[in-house]
């Protein structure tokens, strides 16, 4: 346990999707403790494979240089047809995460109306020149669908530095519930920074104009509990569904020394 008067340098990064993949802890930890998914790993292969109580999903993770790094199988269910997520290796967790909750929310209804175009718009994201889809107020993230209304499609999700310069893409299945997608993009449009410990590795640019990076010292005991806290709050939802599912939020940049 830290002592209460050690700290770590933690570095507030906007925008979000640009953070870098962050600690994959963030997902894996709460599916095994707090929602029951149960794991299945070769100890000399770099993978972790989580399996739903229900055995309908199969979250992989597993590098992969040329492909998505974080896969989502689901079998069909209850008249749904089968479907998939994926995401990319710098997708950030705490994006990924949001998704994932919305998954194992006991108290969520597949009939809930949601358009994950919805969260956008209420950001400023406009419409992108020669393509069906929304572009975010900076140009470096674009959420597409294929299809329409009649003919859905599969939604592709991209954040970029230049037409050249794909950071991450994740990708969902024309039958993904759309009150999942709806909970990706409202993470992803989230104005509200994410932090990483590791300085700047793994973030896509250091280049000021595109993204924003605070370096603080924050108690090491609070990094440390962020992640008790998200399993706490996470394992609570099965207890009092009508509680606030919202996990607590890691430390907030401010109150805290300046690097």
């Amino acid at each position: 346990m830290p002592s209460p008067t050690e700290t770590v340098e933690v570095a507030f990064i906007t925008p979000r999707h640009l953070a870098g993949g962050g600690d994959p802890a963030w997902i894996t930890v709460p599916l095994n403790r707090a929602c029951g998914w149960g794991y299945d790993h070769d100890p000399l292969m770099p993978r972790v494979v989580l399996t739903s109580p229900t055995e309908t999903a199969v979250l992989r993770l597993e590098p992969d240089a040329d492909g998505q790094w974080w896969v989502l199988h689901h079998s069909a269910d209850e008249g749904q047809p089968a479907w998939y997520a994926s995401f990319g290796a710098r997708t950030p967790v705490e994006i990924v995460a949001e998704f994932m909750d919305a998954l194992t929310d006991p108290a969520a209804s597949e009939k809930a109306p949601s358009d994950p175009f919805e969260p956008l718009h209420q950001r400023s994201w406009t419409s992108a020149p020669g393509a069906e889809g929304l572009v975010s107020p900076d140009g470096t993230a674009f959420v597409q669908r294929l299809g329409d209304e009649q003919d859905p499609g599969a939604w592709f999700i991209t954040a970029t530095l230049g037409p050249d310069r794909p950071v991450w893409q994740a990708r969902f299945g024309e039958h993904t519930p759309p009150r999942l997608i709806n909970a990706f993009t409202t993470a992803l449009a989230d104005p509200r920074p994410v932090w990483r410990t590791n300085g700047p590795l793994g973030l896509a640019t250091l280049d000021p104009k595109v993204i924003s990076r605070q370096a603080l010292d924050v108690p090491a005991v609070l990094v440390a509990a962020a992640l008790t806290g998200r399993v706490e709050s996470l394992s609570a939802r099965h207890d009092t569904p009508s509680a606030d599912p919202s996990p607590p939020r890691p430390p907030a940049p401010h109150n805290y020394r300046r690097r």
